[in-house]
């Protein structure tokens, strides 16, 4: 259900812009994106975890909320964030 050590290290040398980079709105897409489909894999098999489908809604609304800051400061960033996701078709 959570992300390892090493799968939140993964993901951030994959998408950080600097060595120093913790923080930024991709790597924190990112990180939500895998936590989202491990949560949804959790849920299929655990049909009546209603706290857990509660979780998944609020990490879906952040994600949007930071999507939408993305898109809004930095387009370029954005597209390609959401081509390497495979977030929207």
């Amino acid at each position: 259900m959570s992300i390892t050590k090493e799968g939140k290290e993964e993901i951030k040398q994959e998408f950080e812009k600097h060595s120093q980079d913790t923080g930024s709105a991709e790597i924190q897409i990112a990180t939500l994106s895998k936590r989202i489909s491990n949560m949804t894999e959790h849920l299929k098999e655990n049909k009546k975890d209603h706290g857990s489908k509660k979780g998944l809604y609020k990490m879906v609304a952040k994600r949007k909320k930071l999507l939408r800051y993305l898109k809004r400061t930095n387009f370029e960033s954005y597209e390609g964030l959401v081509k390497k996701l495979n977030l929207r078709g």
